[in-house]
C-alpha cells in the first residue's frame, strides 16, 4: 500500500531553519526521508528529525555563504516576510517572484 504524504510547504516557498542561521527556497521535495544513513546518523541525537515526514532541498544561505541544505518540515518555518533569497543558482530554477514565493521554471524533458 502506498503511504500518501501531505507536505507544508511547496515549491519555490521561502523558509528559515527553525534552529539554526539560515534560510532558503524549496527546490525539491522528498515525501519522507530519502538521504544516507550516514548523513542522518551525523545529526546529534537530541536534535535528530524524525523520518516519516517530507525533507525539502533548499537553495540556502547565511550571512556567509551559499548552499545546499536538506531539511525536515519540522525544522522548517516560513520567511516570506523577510524578503529575497540571493543564492547564485536561483535562475537555474526560478523565473522569479510572485504573491511572496518564487515562480518555478518550466522545463521539458
Amino acid at each position: 500500500m502506498m503511504k500518501i504524504t501531505h507536505s507544508k510547504f511547496n515549491i519555490g516557498a521561502i523558509v528559515r531553519h527553525r534552529h539554526f542561521d539560515f534560510r532558503g527556497v524549496i527546490f525539491d521535495i522528498d515525501p519522507e526521508f530519502s538521504n544516507t544513513d550516514e548523513w542522518y546518523e551525523s545529526i546529534p541525537a537530541d536534535r535528530r528529525p524524525r523520518k516519516d515526514q517530507p525533507f525539502y532541498h533548499l537553495l540556502a544561505e547565511n550571512p556567509e555563504t551559499y548552499y545546499v541544505a536538506y531539511v525536515s518540515e519540522q525544522n522548517l518555518v516560513d520567511d516570506r516576510e523577510n524578503g529575497e533569497v540571493a543564492h547564485p543558482m536561483m535562475s537555474d530554477y526560478f523565473r522569479g517572484l510572485g504573491n511572496g514565493r518564487y515562480m518555478p521554471k518550466n522545463h521539458t524533458a
